[in-house]
This record gives C-alpha cells, structure tokens and sequence, in this order.
C-alpha cells in the first residue's frame, strides 16, 4: 500500500481527503502531516511545507503542489531537488478558471461595482455599459489556464490577444511574445488579464511602469500571482484614472488583512484567491492518477521545470 503525507487544508479537511482518494485509489493509505507515520511516506501533498520537512522524508518519491502554484514548496532552500515535483493541474482547475475569468470580464465590461453599490443602497438608477466586442483584452501567460481564459472570453465576443514569454501560436488570435513586442500588446489592451506563472522575471510586473503603458482607463484581472503585482501601484493607478477598475484574486499576504484598502476602494474588486482551486475530491482524483503512472514505471506530469520557474 502507498501512503502519502497531505499538508494541505488542516487537520480538518483530513476525512475529505480521505474519502477522496478512498473513492479514487483504495490502495492509497492517507496521512496527516502530524501524524505518526508521516515521515515514512513515499508522496507528498502539500501546499507551504515547513523547511527541512521534505527533505527528511526519506522514502519520498514525489511531491505534489496542493494548488497550481509551487513557489511555497521550492523557496525551502532544502528541497529535495532529485525527487520530482508535480503540479496540480487536474483538468477542472482550467475550466474553472475559464469560468472565473469570464465572470471577471463580464463583472467588468457591466459595471459590476456600480450595480453592487446601487443594490446596496436601493438606488434605482438605468445606466448603458459596453458590449464584448467594444473591448480588447489581451492575455498575459498563454498557458494551459491562459489557453482556456482566451478560448472563453473569445467565445463571449471579446477580442482578444496573448502574450507570453515564448512564442505561441494560436488560431485566429494574435499572439504576441517577450519583450521586445511586449509594448505592442499593452498599446491594443483595454482588459488586462494576468495569468503569468511566478518566476523571478514576473515578480512584481504588474506595477506602476507596466500600467501606464495600457490605453487610459483599461482595466485590469490578476488571478495568477500575488508576487506578480504591486498593490499601491494599483491602488495608486485607479485613483489616477489610468485603471478605470480591476478585479483581483491573488495577494502577497493572504489572507488579506480586513484593514486593507484594497477591501474598500470602490474600483477594486476582492476576491479570496478562488479563481481555479479545484475541489479536494478532483485534486485527490488526479494526484491518485499521477501515483498510478508513478507505480507504472512513468512519469507524472505536469513537472516542476526548475529552469523555467513552472
């Protein structure tokens, strides 16, 4: 029997991981990261591993990510870097945050803030917003959530482009790649949409010099990162007019405090970093999967790319 250690939602989520792999994998005994036995186990879930802890675990043969992100797991500096790190991508996570994402545009494009507002105060007050068509998104990180995001917002009427480090290619849609053509795609982006993954070249992009070359009045989606962005510069930039509103999901400190700013500026939306978090029985369903191709003599996938970052 394999068993694996999770670190991921408490010791309260415990029985719902449990009853997750139970109905995916019988064969797969769960364990609490406190729990005796721990230490012994041959795979990994977790999310913000205390340093030190994985690499005492000496029959480890995989980590998994709890979340698409797995910055918390590599900035150990003892990370056991010969056992493999995968990240959780089950096919749920994309269609989810499709779905968050088209929410975030059309919250937008309607004036969602406003309406909230108006509701709140029981003001009855007729206003015309724009249509999908009126408004050129562009995508920054084209991939498979980003792929996903465009392929939506494009079934919605938008018009949209990408932009990623690497040259993509996409049917019917521009794509736009590194630096040197960067410019470009922020000069034709009314909505913003950040989907990059977090490296060293993201950490902080989403700041006042990035934004100020977005038409004035664009808005701006943040559901990769919360390293990605710079929170006074954005608040800074909404208060200027050059962002007109923005909708974001992802925070350097989360929670995010209740005395934060962020909560009460009234062209900002706050959302709890729920853009794509697939729920624990589709996570243990695909962690269970990427073990069976483990046991098979294959490779799990998607894989930690130290090079890249992703």
């Amino acid at each position: 029997m394999s068993r694996i250690a999770i670190k991921s939602g408490g010791p309260a989520a415990l029985p719902e991981w449990r009853a997750g792999f139970a109905a995916a994998a019988p064969g797969i005994e769960v364990i609490g990261w406190q729990e005796t036995g721990a230490e012994q186990a041959e795979y990994a879930l977790v999310w913000d591993p205390e340093p030190g802890r994985l690499a005492a675990m000496r029959n480890l043969r995989c980590v998994f990510g709890a979340g698409a992100g797995v910055d918390l797991i590599t900035a150990d500096p003892g990370f056991p870097r010969g056992v493999p790190l995968v990240r959780m991508a089950p096919p749920e996570a994309a269609q989810r945050m499709g779905e968050y994402i088209a929410w975030a545009a059309l919250h937008l494009l309607r004036d969602g803030q406003r309406i909230a507002r108006q509701e709140a105060a029981r003001h009855w007050d007729e206003f015309h917003g724009r249509c999908a068509s009126d408004l050129r998104v562009g995508v920054m990180g084209l991939g498979v959530m980003g792929l996903k995001a465009a392929e939506m917002l494009r079934g919605l009427g938008f018009a949209v482009s990408g932009w990623s480090r690497m040259r993509k290619s996409v049917p019917g849609m521009d794509c736009f790649a590194g630096d040197a053509e960067l410019d470009a795609f922020l000069a034709r982006t009314d909505l913003l949409v950040s989907l990059l993954p977090a490296t060293e070249a993201t950490r902080g992009i989403l700041s006042a010099p990035l934004l100020a070359q977005l038409p004035r009045g664009a808005m701006l989606v943040n559901a990769g990162r919360g390293m990605h962005q710079r929170i006074d510069d954005i608040l800074a930039t909404l208060d200027s007019g050059q962002l007109s509103a923005a909708v974001l999901d992802v925070f350097e400190t989360e929670p995010l405090p209740p005395d934060h700013p962020a909560w009460t500026h009234p062209r900002l939306t706050v959302t709890p970093h729920l853009a794509s978090t697939p729920s624990r029985p589709e996570r243990a369903r695909f962690v269970a999967a990427q073990i069976a191709r483990i046991e098979r003599g294959e490779a799990p996938a998607p894989l930690w790319n130290p090079e890249t970052g992703y």
